[in-house]
């Protein structure tokens, strides 16, 4: 099920954003002293990060890591975890602590045992994912047409993370998995832009998890408060 939430520009978006995170960690550090967050890449989500860098809390108790990676190194302009660095962990946070997941290998499929042991080291649930959509329905690493889609786009995948090749990536990629993005106290998801738009409102006509996977999270049973700016 999901929330939809409009505002007017993306810097309302973004202060909005921003405050449901911050909310989500608070309240997990006053229960447990300690909170993870997990973040999406690409050029959506630049306004949100730098947002979020600027707001005061407790951030020596939060670990941060991302929701998904490109198999490239934080140095290549498409790393989720060199935008991180460049708009989030920076200034006052830049000694948070912070769990990549590219690793110096080859192939994801080569440090998905690695990954996978250093995610179940958190301290899971996650108080907050924040997550992105493409026009073509994938969030996450959940691309249509992705080799390990069906595996990891579903509720009884026992893997914390997973290795995804698919047309559309780009890269190959490394993704957290539907069953530990659907444990997370709150989830998010930021689109931005008519195109999405209208890719949401497909999503949430159909049915076809496969054709479109963040219908996984839009049909679930958890609560996905979606924002939304032209």
């Amino acid at each position: 099920m999901y929330e939809f939430q409009e505002f007017e520009n993306g810097a309302a978006l973004a202060d909005a954003l921003t405050v449901e995170v911050a909310g989500a960690l608070a309240h997990t550090i006053r229960l447990h002293g300690k909170a993870a967050l997990a973040l999406s890449g690409g050029k959506t989500p630049v306004r949100f990060l730098e947002a979020l860098s600027r707001y005061r809390m407790p951030w020596n108790d939060v670990v941060v890591t991302l929701v998904d990676e490109r198999w490239v190194p934080e140095t290549h302009e498409r790393s989720n975890a060199g935008l991180a660095r460049r708009h989030l962990l920076k200034g006052p946070l830049s000694n948070i602590e912070f769990v990549p997941l590219y690793r110096p290998v080859p192939t994801p499929e080569e440090a998905v045992a690695e990954v996978n042991r250093v995610i179940a080291d958190l301290p899971l649930p996650f108080a907050a994912v924040v997550l992105g959509m493409g026009e073509d329905g994938h969030t996450a690493s959940f691309y249509p047409g992705g080799d390990n889609l069906a595996a990891a786009n579903s509720p009884d995948c026992k893997a914390q993370v997973m290795a995804m090749n698919a047309d559309g990536a780009g890269e190959p990629r490394i993704t957290l998995t539907l069953p530990l993005l659907l444990a997370a106290d709150e989830i998010l998801l930021h689109i931005e832009g008519a195109e999405k738009r209208a890719a949401f409102e497909k999503a949430v006509a159909g049915d076809d998890v496969l054709e479109m996977p963040v219908r996984s999270l839009l049909k679930s049973e958890k609560l996905v408060k979606v924002l939304w700016c032209p």
